[in-house]
C-alpha cells in the first residue's frame, strides 16, 4: 500500500485516490502487479469489513471478498491515506451485482417475458433499497470522503456478462425494450403514477415477438428519445418517468445516508463509457443524451445528491468538450462536475492530450478529474499525469 500511494501522490503529484470498495466481476491485467498480472476479480464483492449489524434482518447480505477477510483494506488505505494528507474516495458498484442477483433472482430485473437478469438488481424494489442505503451508510463510516456511486440505475441488455451472445438482429428499439424491467416492483410503481403498465408490457411484447420472428426494418444507430416515448400510445414515455424517479428517490436516500456518516456521494453516469469504452472514439450525441435509457435524470440526480461524474472516454479533447458541456448544460453552474479520464490507450498518447483534456474541465468548472486506472496502467502513465497537470498550473 505504501508503494501505491507513494506513487500516486509523489509520482503522479495527484490529492488523492479512488478504492473499489465494492466491484463485479472482471478479467483483468496488472501490468506492474508484484503477484500476480492476470487476475480474476471475486465479483460482487465488497473490499471491507462490513458492519454486519447494518444488514440484519434484510435479504442482501454483502459478500466479503479473501482479501477482506485477511485485512480491512478499506480502513488501513483511510488511515494511510490521511497521514500522507490524501483524500479517498470509495468507488461502488450496487446494482450490477451477479453474485447478489443469481443468489437472490427476486431481486433482479425481470424483463418483459419475466426471465430474471441476473446480473442486475432492481433499483425499485425495497429489498434492494435496504441494501444500498445499509452499503452506502457502511462504507461512509470507514473514513472516505465520497462514495463514489457506479450502477445506482437501470441497466440496458447488453452489459458485459461472460460470453453474451446476440444471433439475430432486434434493432435499437428491441434490445432497448428487451433490457427493461417489468418486475413485480416496477410495475406497481408505474400503476401508481398513473401508467397503463400492463398496455405497455403487452405492447412490448408483441413488439418483440415480431422481432423474434422477423428481421426488423433498418433503424437509426441511436434511440430518439421523443419517437421510444410515443410507442404505445405514450406509456412508456411515462414509463420511463417512473423510472427516472425511482432511480432520483433512491439516489436522494443514498446521499442521505453518506451525508449521516459524514461523507458526501458522486453519482457516476456511465454514458460516456457506452459510448467510448472501446475506442475512445465516441459517436454521435453528447453522451448524457443517452442517459434516459437508463432511468437516469441527470438534472435530477444532480439536485438529489450535488455532485454528477462523468466518464470522459475520449481521445479527442473537443469531444470531451461536447460531452462536458452537455453534463453543465443539464446540471447548472452550482452543482458538483467531476470527471474520469484515462491516461493511456485508446485514449492518450500523450502528455498534451491529456493536459488539453484538462484544460476543458478546467473551462467547465469541472472540480475533479480521476484518472483510471492505477492497476491498469504502465507506471510511465503516471509521469504523463503529472506533466499534464504541471502544464495547466
Amino acid at each position: 500500500m505504501a508503494v501505491v500511494l507513494d506513487n500516486v501522490a509523489g509520482r503522479a503529484g495527484v490529492g488523492g485516490v479512488t478504492m473499489a470498495a465494492a466491484y463485479h466481476h472482471g478479467r483483468d491485467i496488472f501490468p506492474h502487479n508484484p503477484a500476480r498480472k492476470v487476475h480474476f476479480l471475486e465479483g460482487g464483492s465488497v473490499f471491507f469489513r462490513p458492519d454486519l449489524n447494518r444488514y440484519r434482518g434484510r435479504l442482501l447480505q454483502p459478500q466479503v471478498s479473501t482479501v477482506a477477510r485477511e485485512s480491512d483494506v478499506l480502513a488501513d488505505l483511510c488511515r494511510e491515506s490521511s497521514a500522507r494528507s490524501l483524500r479517498t474516495r470509495a468507488w461502488t458498484v450496487y446494482l450490477h451485482n451477479y453474485t447478489l442477483g443469481a443468489t437472490n433472482p427476486e431481486c433482479a430485473c425481470r424483463n418483459v417475458f419475466g426471465d430474471a437478469h441476473l446480473t442486475d438488481l432492481c433499483p425499485t424494489n425495497p429489498e434492494v433499497r435496504a441494501y444500498v442505503n445499509a452499503l452506502t451508510a457502511d462504507i461512509a463510516s470507514k473514513g472516505v470522503t465520497t462514495v463514489v456511486a457506479e450502477s445506482l440505475h437501470f441497466h440496458g441488455l447488453e452489459h458485459g456478462f461472460h460470453h453474451e451472445r446476440y444471433m439475430i438482429e432486434l434493432g435499437v428499439l428491441g434490445r432497448y425494450l428487451l433490457g427493461l424491467c417489468f418486475c413485480d416492483h416496477c410495475m406497481a410503481e408505474a400503476k401508481r403514477r398513473g401508467v397503463d403498465a400492463e398496455s405497455l408490457r403487452t405492447e412490448a411484447r408483441r413488439e418483440l415477438e415480431r422481432r423474434f420472428s422477423t428481421q426488423p426494418r433498418p433503424e437509426e444507430p441511436e434511440l430518439v428519445r421523443e419517437r421510444v416515448g410515443a410507442f404505445a400510445g405514450g406509456e412508456l414515455s411515462a414509463y420511463n418517468e417512473a423510472r427516472s424517479q425511482t432511480v432520483v428517490s433512491l439516489v436522494a436516500e443514498a446521499e442521505h445516508s453518506a451525508a449521516v456518516e459524514g461523507a458526501g456521494l458522486a453519482f457516476i453516469d456511465l454514458s460516456g463509457a457506452i459510448k467510448g469504452y472501446a475506442t475512445g472514439r465516441p459517436q454521435g450525441s453528447p453522451a448524457p443524451e443517452i442517459a434516459w435509457q437508463f432511468g437516469i435524470d441527470v438534472a435530477g440526480l444532480a439536485d438529489a445528491c450535488g455532485q454528477v461524474e462523468a466518464i470522459g472516454y475520449a481521445a479527442d479533447p473537443e469531444r470531451l468538450r461536447l460531452d462536458l458541456s452537455s453534463y453543465r448544460s443539464m446540471i447548472g453552474a452550482e452543482r458538483r462536475l467531476s470527471v474520469i479520464l484515462r491516461p493511456m490507450a485508446p485514449d492518450c498518447d500523450s502528455a498534451a492530450n491529456l493536459a488539453a483534456k484538462l484544460a476543458v474541465a478546467r473551462d467547465l468548472g469541472v472540480t475533479e478529474a480521476g484518472f483510471y486506472h492505477y492497476g491498469f496502467m504502465r507506471l510511465e502513465s503516471l509521469d504523463l499525469i503529472r506533466s499534464a497537470l504541471s502544464a495547466g498550473v
